[in-house]
């Protein structure tokens, strides 16, 4: 490799190189150790563990070229070397093309500025051909040589970065090299002649965290596979464990996650991923989550600045962060003040004419934000300009759309009535709040709460007056602490469409909602079936889903979100949630906060396997093992958190408070997040801890939270008796203790308001991991038990078996941009379908396992062997499929009772390989018939009659093959001369099958001879149609016929009774098929060697 031109003192470095070849502008040497016989003795130790621990090029390059200038002790390195045939070619290189030019410069120092000119060419031309890009320092493109050469993967795998650090193997550090890379985290280490090289790939990561232990002040912990590895001695510890989090997570969601991947087409090709680009895409997700923005948002700037505050009259310091629609802002503290400016509100962005550095934003509704000692003023003020430009040509008519008091007239929703009421017999899209249509407010009869319901709103308008209304209103302590108290009724839907950010998906999407409404009503599929079937179940007790109006709102909303969304289409509880955003929010609004908690606020909650709320569980259970430690020594198992709490998250306590109560938490989940979720859980388990701790089983502590759930009121709410669910009168006399919703919202504040969302962001990666893992576990396990009863091979070896087939199925998409294999799997599937290899990655492991891989027409016989497990002729096999072929190849040990006799199951099986080409188009035609899974309705009658057929397939016997015909014995013949190659007993066998070969010949033609002329003639139509013998009867030119002869004599054909009698007369033949076979130890050459063979390809 060539080299960026580097000084080197020579008079210090003879001690650790040897000189080998010189001229009078070169010098080539080789690293002191390398290539002497025994390693070059301790000097050759310390040299290899120096050049380890320093980083040094010479531990992978042990060859260097130096450029000379007579009369001086100071060199230049141009190029390095693995290997002595690679700095031989370089070396040639410099003699033929630069030697020769070199002699016609006058000065030292021409000379040296064109060697140096001509090296950074060459570098500069390999760089168009290599994965480190040009601006890549030169440490880098060192880094990645060093990291090629240490664990040999494909070229194709890209380095990330690489970090120096301690591996810890038991209680003794190992100093050395961390590795990232996009499919592995790597690590290499030589220490006084001990060489260290892990190789773990991201998808086997079931843990990543930060720990830190007396001996450990900070490492990173890292579990794969049931192992344990840690690393410390990091220079930036957060920043390491930050990247590996982003790397497992990455592999996990492609592999494991498709659901999410497809989502997400920023990272679909692995060798566009940098470092810089993990690192921005992971503040991006944070600063979109914390400010509710659309997930297509990407940060672009931040800018450290101060804020005026009008209503306060100070400047608050904090971070401006600006992406392609938005301008934002959050103090030091996170809480104290936010502000959210959409840029289709601003008209102008302007500077003060003092040395403040400060940028004036000007917004629609006569409103200016000033931010001061902004860096780059000026610049960003053209950038915002340029930007505005864009925004408002495309967001005047939208901007009109935005929920605030001020801009929502009737006339907004008109033009959507006006496009959907041609639908549904003339019925229109609700344009009102179900509340306001069955609870209107008497003004006339206000008693306490309608009063205090009165001073709320009273409230509130004071705050718009100093904070703003809309959606650049100021968001500050205040504004949360009247969110703990509950927010009115009649503002509930307007401020829930502001915190959520929902309010900017409207605004951005003009007449979505209808069209989406016109096109998906009418629909008929699973969803909309679900759906028809739930409609009666959501808030029944409520009189606005016991008319046509709410159920008709209902109906459309989930139908055209189900529509919008077809990934998730519709889950259970989605109905619950909704039915409380219509009571509250206009028909419209309730859909984009259902688009805005299903995609933004509650990721992966409502998909098949509902990984977001698992993963919200993990980190649930982890915060009450942080504040309830009591709670947990009491409790032995963990998991009757997860599944006590399931609902809590699915529906946001809907499900389990009374309406009056959930609105309540609901109000402080759009302004918290799922952080408010947690919050009111912890605190529910703090309030009840004492009755907990007293529970001596599961059913006594989920009683126990019942009852406390049945006595959660809301005291302020102005909801009538009718529609209230919580405890009235006649239970007020009950001894149970009453709990008011805002006291135990207000306690859950106090208590646990000082978990930061970063946390719960940064415990929700970690945990993601976890909970897929042990999703893959459990399909694992499924798998497992459903193979057992069919093949033999014991537990823990079709345990191995299943991590070696899984593999290399990653394998194959770990380097390619578009791997068909991804797109088969589907987590929704029955377990066994979940996984399966096309033949290309069959062929791989068949001959990792096969104990036939080193004959010559190995890959002709994993194709017969694949083509005969692929019954449905998809060109795919499944893991029990599979594992029945490894188990009929496989023999483990000898079975006494048999004596000589061969395996009659392992010969069927063999002879298959060769009649099944003839069969193949019986087996498309029934794949035809087979009823497909996804493919309109299933047809139970068929999977019945299906099943019947394999129930009649396992009572298959010899006797239902077809008979050989003479191609297929020819070519079964070459298949056994075949296996029989380089085996110890090779010339008894080759003898044994000319036996069995000559007498079978002679029984056909004894057998032909006993039928008249006529007789045989008539009889050869049936011989050709039973034996399933192709058209063109071919043959070999060892027996003596040629073509000719052929099509005038009749075909023989033999029954695999005659072909398996004569094979069990031979004791070599037997004693080949009964030879034991160790499958431990293929299964363990295979695990090892199973990269390494993925790599010389």
């Amino acid at each position: 490799m060539w080299l960026k031109p580097e000084e080197v003192l020579l008079k210090n470095a003879l001690k650790l190189w040897l000189m080998e070849r010189s001229n009078d502008y070169f010098v080539l040497q080789r690293r002191r150790g390398y290539g002497e016989e025994g390693g070059g003795g301790l000097t050759g130790l310390l040299v290899g563990t120096l050049d380890s621990v320093l980083d040094s090029t010479a531990k992978v390059a042990p060859f260097r070229i130096l450029h000379q200038t007579p009369d001086s002790q100071v060199y230049l390195s141009i190029a390095c070397g693995a290997n002595r045939e690679e700095i031989t070619k370089h070396w040639d290189w410099l003699e033929q093309n630069i030697m020769k030019t070199l002699s016609v410069f006058d000065s030292n120092e021409d000379i040296t500025n064109f060697v140096q000119g001509k090296i950074r060419g060459l570098i500069a031309e390999e760089g168009k051909h290599s994965f480190a890009k040009e601006d890549d320092p030169e440490k880098f493109r060192e880094a990645l040589l060093k990291f090629e050469k240490s664990f040999g993967l494909p070229e194709q795998e890209k380095l990330v970065t690489y970090y120096s650090c301690s591996y810890w193997k038991g209680r003794v550090p190992c100093q050395g090299w961390l590795y990232l890379s996009t499919n592995f985290l790597s690590f290499y280490s030589f220490l006084l002649g001990s060489e260290i090289k892990l190789i773990i790939s991201w998808d086997a990561v079931s843990k990543l965290e930060k720990t830190s232990n007396v001996i450990l002040t900070e490492s990173i912990h890292v579990c794969s596979q049931g192992e344990d590895y840690y690393f410390s001695m990091f220079l930036h510890t957060n920043q390491t464990y930050l990247l590996m989090e982003q790397l497992a997570n990455y592999a996990v969601r492609r592999l494991f996650d498709k659901e999410t991947f497809d989502n997400d087409p920023i990272l679909d090709d692995p060798l566009q991923i940098t470092k810089r680009g993990l690192e921005n895409r992971a503040h991006s997700e944070q600063f979109i989550a914390f400010f509710r923005l659309p997930k297509e948002e990407t940060l672009k700037e931040v800018h450290e600045c101060f804020l005026w505050v009008p209503f306060s009259h100070f400047n608050t310091h904090g971070k401006m962060c600006i992406s392609e629609n938005y301008i934002c802002f959050a103090s030091q503290d996170g809480s104290l003040c936010s502000v959210i400016i959409p840029l289709r509100e601003v008209l102008a962005a302007d500077k003060t004419d003092d040395s403040s550095q400060s940028v004036i934003i000007s917004i629609k509704g006569k409103t200016a934000f000033r931010f001061s000692e902004v860096k780059d003023s000026e610049q960003l003020i053209a950038k915002l300009r340029l930007k505005c430009g864009t925004a408002s040509s495309q967001c005047d008519i939208s901007t009109e759309v935005a929920i605030t008091s001020d801009s929502t007239g009737p006339s907004d929703n008109f033009e959507v009535q006006s496009l959907t009421c041609q639908k549904e017999c003339s019925k229109a899209v609700n344009t009102e709040a179900l509340m306001t249509v069955f609870h209107p407010q008497n003004l006339e009869t206000l008693n306490s709460k309608m009063l205090k319901e009165k001073m709320k709103e009273q409230s509130w308008n004071i705050l718009f007056s100093e904070c703003g209304r809309g959606v650049t209103m100021f968001r500050t302590r205040k504004t949360r602490h009247l969110v703990v108290r509950g927010i009115p009724e009649t503002l509930r839907g307007e401020l829930w469409m502001l915190f959520s950010g929902a309010v900017n998906d409207m605004a951005t999407n003009p007449g979505y909602y209808a069209e989406v409404v016109e096109k998906s009503l009418g629909t008929c599929n699973l969803a909309t079936e679900e759906i028809e079937r739930d409609l009666r179940r959501s808030l029944p007790e409520h009189p606005a889903f016991q008319s046509d109006t709410g159920i008709s709102a209902l109906r459309r909303v989930l139908t055209a979100y189900a529509y919008r969304n077809p990934k998730i289409g519709y889950c259970q509880a989605m109905n619950i949630l909704t039915s409380v955003l219509l009571l509250y929010a206009k028909e419209e609004e309730a859909f984009w906060l259902l688009v805005a908690v299903c995609e933004r606020m509650l990721p992966d909650y409502f998909n098949r396997r509902i990984i977001g709320a698992l993963v919200d569980q993990a980190v649930f259970e982890e915060l009450i093992r942080d504040h309830l430690p009591q709670l947990t020594e009491h409790m032995t198992d963990m998991t009757f958190f997860s599944s006590v709490s399931l609902s809590w998250f699915l529906t946001l306590f809907i499900s389990v408070l009374p309406i009056e109560s959930a609105v309540n938490v609901v109000d402080c989940f759009f302004y918290d997040g799922i952080k408010a979720i947690l919050q009111l859980g912890l605190a529910i388990l703090d309030y009840n801890l004492d009755k907990l701790l007293t529970c001596k089983d599961d059913a006594e502590a989920v009683t126990a939270l019942n009852r406390f759930f049945d006595n959660v009121t809301n005291k302020d709410s102005p909801l009538p008796s009718s529609v209230r669910q919580g405890s009235n009168e006649s239970d007020e006399k009950s001894s149970h203790i009453k709990v008011d919703i805002t006291d135990l919202i207000r306690e859950s504040n106090e208590k646990y308001g000082n978990i930061r969302y970063e946390d719960i962001y940064s415990m929700r990666c970690q945990n993601r991991l976890y909970v897929i893992q042990t999703l893959e576990e459990t399909t694992k396990q499924n798998v497992l038990r459903v193979v057992s009863q069919d093949v033999k091979l014991k537990l823990h070896e079709l345990d191995e078996l299943y991590v070696i087939f899984k593999k290399e199925l990653f394998l194959s998409c770990y380097w390619c941009l578009s791997c068909p294999v991804l797109k088969h799997h589907d987590p929704s599937l029955p377990y066994l379908e979940q996984y399966q290899i096309d033949c290309q990655q069959f062929r791989m492991l068949y001959h990792l396992l096969s104990p036939w891989a080193h004959s010559a027409n190995k890959d002709s016989l994993a194709l017969w062997t694949f083509r005969l497990l692929d019954e449905n002729s998809d060109c795919l096999i499944n893991f029990k499929e599979f594992s029945s072929a490894i188990a009929y190849t496989e023999v483990k040990s000898k079975d006494s009772s048999k004596g000589d006799e061969l395996s009659m199951e392992e010969l069927l099986y063999f002879s298959q390989l060769h009649v099944s080409k003839a069969t193949n188009e019986k087996e498309s035609n029934s794949g035809k018939n087979s009823p497909e899974k996804g493919k309109g309705k299933i047809d139970i009658q068929a999977y019945l009659s299906q099943w019947q057929d394999e129930l009649l397939k396992k009572e298959e016997n010899i006797k239902d093959l077809p008979r050989m015909n003479q191609s297929q014995f020819i070519q079964f013949s070459k298949t056994l001369y075949n296996l029989f190659h380089e085996d110890p007993e090779e010339e008894a066998l080759y003898q044994a099958i000319a036996i069995v070969t000559s007498l079978l010949l002679r029984m056909e033609e004894v057998g032909r001879k006993l039928h008249s002329p006529t007789s045989s003639a008539k009889a050869v139509p049936g011989i050709v149609c039973a034996s399933g013998g192709p058209n063109e009867r071919k043959t070999e030119s060892h027996l003596e016929k040629n073509s000719s002869s052929l099509r005038e004599e009749p075909q023989w054909s033999f029954a695999f009774e005659q072909i398996l009698a004569s094979l069990l007369n031979e004791p070599a033949v037997v004693r080949f098929f009964e030879k034991p076979i160790d499958l431990k130890v293929k299964l363990e050459n295979a695990k090892t060697s199973q990269l390494r063979s993925r790599t010389k390809m």
